[in-house]
């Protein structure tokens, strides 16, 4: 009996060892240099300060509350546009028709790209001496050396439309896989009851795919608010710091400035809005009932 009693978390300990080693201990490890001052190029100032950071960070620090309001705007802009793109994409592939494997495998192939490579690529295409809106100009459509990158104006659907090409993909896998698991009877089903295209899809497809926006959008929000190679390469937080987002700033912070007391509650703070956030998504969503 006491063999059947520990069996179970003797199966389980190596598991929970590595969470601990890999999980725990780095989020400990932050929580902890939170509450000191460690820069290193003033070690004789570094020591336990307390929730001081926390204080500079909400009372004295403008740029963590734009860095923050921009993060949510990226958030919810690149996620509900990549659901709709992907889920359209999805849609549109799962149908039978010539070509239909090419297509599927030139829509996926943006997911398999860098986010600096990525960069790479829309940097040529923005740029603007050789870039599309130079090749635009010479046709008499917009002004010649357009730097969309360098315009306040711009610069953040400019940044938008980059990571689209590389997010929606994703969204579109997520929900193929699960668009193929739906059953042909339930669509003859409606059928015969008169129900249309659009009311199927209503009625049959979203409600089959509930779970699996659920997961994605939640999956592409944490990856979207920790997103730092993309607008890193791409713009640099810039034009004055209107495309830095949270976690950007806690890269400058921490690796630029070596203030690493500050980033790490920096970087405490993000971690603590992505948990709270994910939990009350999750419970107002019913992920996982079918209620």
């Amino acid at each position: 009996m006491r063999t059947r009693t520990w069996a179970p978390y003797a199966l389980i300990a190596p598991t929970l060892l590595l969470m601990a080693v890999f999980l725990v201990y780095p989020i400990a490890s932050v929580g902890w240099f939170s509450l000191r001052q460690h820069t290193v190029t003033q070690p004789w100032k570094n020591g336990f300060i307390g929730f001081e950071n926390f204080r500079r960070m909400l009372f004295d620090d403008p740029l963590f509350w734009q860095s923050l309001v921009f993060s949510a705007k990226w958030v919810f802009v690149e996620v509900g546009l990549q659901l709709v793109l992907g889920l359209i994409l999805a849609l549109i592939v799962n149908e039978t028709f010539i070509g239909r494997a090419v297509a599927r495998s030139l829509v996926f192939s943006p997911w398999a790209v860098s986010g600096v490579l990525t960069t790479g690529i829309w940097i040529l295409l923005y740029n603007p001496s050789t870039g599309v809106f130079q090749q635009l100009a010479q046709w008499g459509i917009g002004d010649p050396g357009t730097s969309v990158l360098g315009d306040p104006a711009t610069v953040f659907p400019a940044t938008v439309v980059t990571e689209l090409w590389r997010g929606v993909p994703f969204f579109a896998i997520l929900l193929l896989a699960d668009l193929q698991t739906i059953p042909n009877d339930l669509y003859e089903a409606a059928s015969v009851d008169g129900a249309g295209r659009w009311r199927r899809f209503i009625s049959v497809t979203l409600p089959h795919l509930r779970d699996a926006i659920v997961l994605s959008t939640l999956l592409r929000a944490v990856w979207e608010f920790n997103n730092v190679d993309l607008i890193y390469t791409l713009t640099g937080g810039g034009p004055a710091n209107q495309t830095t987002t949270l976690p950007l700033y806690v890269a400058r912070k921490a690796v630029d400035s070596h203030d690493f007391g500050y980033g790490s509650a920096l970087t405490m703070a993000g971690f603590v809005i992505l948990l709270f956030f994910s939990i009350l998504y999750l419970r107002l969503s019913k992920f996982g009932s079918r209620a």
